[in-house]
């Protein structure tokens, strides 16, 4: 049966997987299909689950917080922030959703801090205006 490689890169791990012989990912046309012997391809895929079938094993799912997605050679390469990878869609599309929570409680915590940041920048603006003005 015919296989490729897929080579997956994140910024703390990277794990390279052989004799995979069908891949199913989603970028904003949809979702697409890849095998080997495919022509080259690059594309970026969106956040959540792909998935990939080695000849004799069901199929192994891919969580991505989104990806910049290259075939070439026969080899299928994803860059990506972290991944995780399992065999259980239920208890993969859990850890997936539990990271999006996180990743949006975080976001919501940013935006709170610098909105507070905006505020006693504009409060100093202000203070330093009244003093200009009360000097001259």
């Amino acid at each position: 049966m015919n296989s490729f490689v897929i080579n997956i890169f994140a910024a703390t791990q990277e794990q390279r997987i052989t004799g995979v012989t069908s891949f199913v990912g989603e970028d904003a046309s949809g979702y697409f299909g890849i095998q080997a012997h495919h022509a080259r391809f690059m594309t970026t895929l969106v956040f959540g689950l792909a998935r990939f079938r080695l000849a004799t094993e069901a199929w192994q799912y891919l969580a991505l917080p989104g990806a910049v997605l290259y075939f070439n050679n026969n080899e299928l390469t994803l860059g990506t922030q972290h991944f995780l990878i399992d065999s259980d869609l239920e208890r993969i599309s859990a850890l997936l959703q539990e990271q999006f929570s996180s990743r949006e409680d975080d976001l919501r915590s940013t935006r709170e801090s610098l909105n507070r940041m905006e505020q006693a920048m504009l409060k100093r603006l202000m203070s330093l205006k009244r003093k200009t003005v009360w000097q001259s």
